[in-house]
């Protein structure tokens, strides 16, 4: 059985999308509501001594860093469960018997394994790390309403057809694998799609068609060519950032006008093409970029023409 890291959540979270920063940071950092442990709660038992239970929020518990190798005490009243970066190594069907409010679990950075996951434990979300290579549709069965998948840092060789049935799923974080190819069948809900640090070095014909809600791509840190781009791949409605940072790209490839943040640093493009971001200029046909990356590549300020102020009009600075 392959091994798999599963992050489901009943409901799809505020994520900051902001270049460069850890997405899912604010879901497991540093949180300015914890204080002492054991508190009292009449409504559903004690924080147990190893983790923190704020009484500001009473339905969240900490036991995140704590060298824990095995499942703690869960209260009935809670709902936010941290547990990640401890040495857990399983979650028997026993644990969770009393967690009957449970919404998120956040058990990331542990030592468990698929088959050490009781069969009868029913979770809203699970996140689990191995360094297995595969994912298999049977892996991900009865996940329809999976609507955030993360698999960052992992060996993930390929994951086949096992995304097609997550008809839910809205964010797909698939980055530092060693996946060489885009995923197939993707869900065509998806709103953020995280694929950097791989060794892609193709897209699929016809890519981003079928997704209508899409507005997040992250592919920096491949091995995307030119020639691996089909034409218009990303000259499609609704994107709002995307990141082709990191790879052998020579041109820039067409974009949508409605597309924000574009960055291309550290390539090898060898020309400002102003034919990628507006084919026609005029009072209302004019790129809505407002970031534009181009450091790193084999041009210069030089070779930006003095027109493309009227097609990035509303781009703050373009740095070269």
């Amino acid at each position: 059985m392959c091994v798999v890291v599963v992050f489901l959540l009943s409901a799809l979270l505020p994520l900051s999308c902001s270049h460069e920063r850890d997405p899912f940071a604010w879901l497991y950092g540093p949180h300015s509501l914890r204080f002492g442990s054991l508190q009292a709660d009449t409504t559903g038992g004690e924080c147990p001594d190893e983790c923190d239970c704020p009484p500001s929020f009473p339905v969240a518990m900490y036991c995140d860093g704590r060298g824990l190798t095995a499942m703690p005490t869960i209260p009935s009243r809670m709902k936010y469960l941290y547990l990640q970066n401890n040495a857990i190594t399983a979650v028997p069907d026993s644990a969770l018997v009393n967690a009957t409010n449970l919404v998120w679990l956040m058990m990331h950075y542990n030592q468990l394994t698929s088959d050490a996951i009781g069969k009868k434990v029913n979770l809203h979300l699970v996140l689990v790390r191995s360094s297995h290579t595969c994912v298999t549709p049977a892996d991900l069965e009865g996940m329809d309403n999976l609507t955030i998948l993360y698999l960052h840092d992992n060996a993930v060789t390929d994951m086949g057809t096992s995304l097609k049935a997550l008809k839910s799923l809205t964010l797909l974080e698939i980055s530092g694998n060693k996946l060489t190819k885009v995923p197939e069948a993707l869900p065509e809900h998806l709103h953020q799609l995280y694929l950097e640090f791989n060794s892609i070095d193709s897209l699929p014909e016809g890519f981003l068609g079928q997704f209508t809600q899409l507005q997040y791509i992250r592919i920096a840190h491949n091995q995307l060519t030119d020639k691996g781009i089909p034409a218009n791949t990303f000259n499609v409605t609704g994107l709002v950032e995307l990141d082709l940072s990191f790879n052998k790209l020579e041109r820039i490839p067409p974009v949508s006008t409605t597309l924000q943040h574009l960055y291309l640093q550290a390539n090898q493009i060898k020309e400002f093409t102003l034919g990628s971001f507006c084919s026609v200029v005029d009072v209302t046909n004019f790129s809505k970029l407002r970031t534009l990356r181009l450091d790193g590549n084999e041009i210069s300020r030089q070779d930006i023409p003095t027109e493309s102020t009227r097609c990035l009009r509303l781009t703050s600075s373009i740095e070269v």
